[in-house]
C-alpha cells in the first residue's frame, strides 16, 4: 500500500464523519474522534500499522518516522475532500427535497465501515448487556482530567519538536567542535551557527503561547502576542511598585498560562459581544485583560512553577545520582504506556530555556535502549520466524530512538521482555544520572541524541550499558516463545 491507500483504509475504518482532526507526531498518526468506534485489532490488520494506542477522544496509530507525517498529510487531504463532498451533498439534498429529484453523490472516502457482527450480535450489544455497558462507562470515567490535561500540553509542544531537534543537534555539534578546536570560537561562521542553534529560544515563549491558545480554541496570534509580551526586553525598562520588571520571568509556564487564558477569555467574549462590535472589542478587551493578568498572575505563578519544578528535578537527580537515574530509567516505559509522559515536556523545555540543557532526557532515553537489548535477546532465542522478522525490521529504528515498533510489536506482547527492557533502562539511566549527562535537544533519543549531549562518549557508554542490561535480563529470565502459527501477536 502507498501512503494514500493506508490513509484511506484508516479513515474508512475509523469513519471520516467521526474524525475532528488528523495530525502527527514523530512516529504516530493521531486522530481526534468524537467516539472510539473501531477496535485495535481492526486497525492493526492495516498494512504499515505497527501499533495502536487508544485514549478517550483520540486514536494513536504507530506508523514510524516519516511514514506518520506522510500518512497524516494524506488523511488531511482526504478529510478535506470528504468535507467538500458532504457540503455539496447537503446542498444537493436540500434542492432535491424541494424538486423531488434524487442524486447519488460520489465520495472520496467511504463512510460505510465493514462490520464483523451479525444483526443478532449487534442487537445484543445494544440491548440488555448491562455488564458491558457498565464496563464501558467505568472505562470512560477512569480517564482522569489530569491525564487529559497532560495530553493537551503534549499537543502544544508537538509542532515545536523539529525546531528543538534541529537547534539542539546544531548546538551539540558546535559544542563538540569547540572542544576539539577551541581556537574556532572566534570564527564568524561558528559564531553565527551557534546563534542559529539557540534561535528557537528567541521565539519560544511566543510559539508556546500561540499553540496553547490554538489548542484551547482561541485565535493563535493573540496567544502568541500575549506570551511574547511576558518575555519582551522592554520590560526591563519599566519599574513597577519600586522594582524593575523581569523579561521572561515565569518561563514557558507563564507562556502556557497566558496562551490558555487568552483562548478562554476570547471565546467567552465572542459569545457576549454583539457581532458588529466583536471584531474590534474582543481582541482589545482580551489583550488588555491578559496583559494585566500576565503582570499580576501568570509571571509570578509561572516563576514559582519554574523554580519549584526545575529545582526539585535538578536537585533530585544531582543528590540522588545513580539511584534516581535507576528509578527514572526503569519506570519511564510504563509512564509512556499510561500517557503521562506528556507532563515532562514543559519541564524539559524549561530546563533547556533556563539551563541550556536538560539532564532528564538522557536518563529517560535509556528506556528505549533497554528495549533494543531485550529485543535482540528475543531475536536470538526465538524460533518463531515471524517474530524474528519483526525484531530484525524494528531494531534499526529502535537504535535511532523510535521505540514503538519494538514495544508494541515485540516486548509488550511477550510480557517478560518488556519488564527486562525496563531493567535495561534502569541501569542505563543510573549511568547517565551519575555522570550528569545533559542534552541540548528535545524530541530525539537513542544513538542520535549523542550528538546533542554535553559528553558524547559517556552518553554512548550509557547506551551500551542499557543494551547489555536489557539483553542479559531477557536472556536469563526468558519468555514464552509463541508457536510458529501465531503470527499475529
Amino acid at each position: 500500500m502507498d501512503n494514500q491507500q493506508i490513509a484511506r483504509t484508516i479513515l474508512t475504518a475509523v469513519g471520516p464523519e467521526n474524525i475532528t482532526e488528523a495530525y502527527n507526531c514523530m512516529t504516530r498518526l493521531r486522530l481526534r474522534v468524537k467516539a472510539v468506534t473501531v477496535t485495535k485489532e481492526e486497525l492493526k490488520k492495516i498494512a504499515g500499522v505497527k501499533g495502536v494506542i487508544m485514549n478517550e477522544g483520540e486514536i494513536h496509530i504507530v506508523l514510524g518516522p516519516g511514514k506518520a507525517e506522510n500518512v497524516a498529510k494524506e488523511c488531511k487531504a482526504l478529510l478535506a475532500a470528504w468535507g467538500k463532498n458532504q457540503s455539496a451533498t447537503n446542498t444537493i439534498a436540500a434542492g432535491s427535497a424541494k424538486s423531488g429529484v434524487g442524486n447519488e453523490p460520489s465520495e472520496s472516502v467511504s463512510t460505510e465501515r465493514p462490520s464483523n457482527l451479525t444483526l443478532e450480535q449487534q442487537a445484543k450489544h445494544k440491548i440488555g448487556d448491562g455488564k458491558e455497558l457498565h464496563a464501558e462507562i467505568k472505562k470512560r470515567n477512569s480517564e482522569s482530567a489530569v491525564k487529559r490535561m497532560l495530553q493537551r500540553v503534549g499537543h502544544i509542544f508537538i509542532p515545536l519538536i523539529p525546531a528543538f531537534i534541529g537547534c539542539g543537534l546544531l548546538t551539540g555539534l558546535i559544542s563538540l567542535l569547540l572542544k576539539i578546536s577551541p581556537e574556532m570560537a572566534g570564527n564568524s561562521y561558528v559564531q553565527y551557527l551557534k546563534l542559529a542553534g539557540g534561535s528557537i529560544f528567541t521565539v519560544l515563549n511566543a510559539f508556546i503561547g500561540l499553540y496553547a491558545c490554538k489548542e484551547f480554541g482561541g485565535t493563535p496570534a493573540l496567544g502568541g502576542a500575549m506570551a511574547a509580551l511576558l518575555a519582551a526586553p522592554g520590560l526591563a525598562d519599566i519599574t513597577f511598585m519600586g522594582s524593575p520588571l523581569i523579561p521572561g520571568r515565569g518561563g514557558i509556564f507563564a507562556s502556557l498560562l497566558a496562551g490558555a487564558a487568552t483562548a478562554l477569555i476570547e471565546t467567552r467574549l465572542r459569545k457576549r459581544i454583539p457581532e458588529s462590535a466583536s471584531l474590534f472589542l474582543t481582541p482589545l478587551v482580551t489583550i488588555t485583560v491578559v496583559a494585566l493578568a500576565g503582570l499580576f498572575i501568570f509571571q509570578p505563578l509561572g516563576g514559582v512553577l519554574s523554580d519549584v519544578l526545575g529545582y526539585y528535578t535538578v536537585h533530585t537527580i544531582q543528590t540522588g545520582g545513580a539511584v534516581t537515574g535507576f528509578v527514572i530509567g526503569g519506570i519511564f516505559l510504563p509512564i509512556v504506556m499510561v500517557g503521562v509522559h506528556h507532563g515532562l515536556t514543559p519541564i524539559h523545555a524549561d530546563m533547556l530555556a533556563s539551563m541550556g540543557m536538560t539532564i532528564l532526557l538522557p536518563i529517560a532515553a535509556m528506556a528505549g535502549c533497554g528495549q533494543v537489548g531485550a529485543s535482540f535477546a528475543v531475536y536470538l532465542k526465538s524460533k518463531n520466524k515471524y517474530l524474528r522478522r519483526t525484531v530484525l525490521s524494528s531494531l534499526p529504528v529502535g537504535m535511532l530512538g523510535i521505540g514503538e515498533p519494538l514495544i508494541y510489536g515485540v516486548t509488550l506482547p511477550l510480557g517478560k521482555p518488556f519488564v527486562c527492557a525496563c531493567i535495561g533502562g534502569a541501569f542505563g539511566g543510573a549511568w547517565q544520572a551519575y555522570h550528569g549527562i545533559g542534552s541540548y535537544a528535545l524530541g530525539i533519543s537513542g544513538i542520535p541524541l549523542a550528538a546533542a549531549t554535553n559528553n558524547v562518549w559517556l552518553y554512548l557508554i550509557g547506551v551500551f550499558i542499557a543494551y547489555l542490561a536489557g539483553f542479559a535480563a531477557t536472556w536469563l529470565v526468558g519468555f514464552d516463545d509463541p508457536p510458529e502459527e501465531e503470527e499475529n501477536m
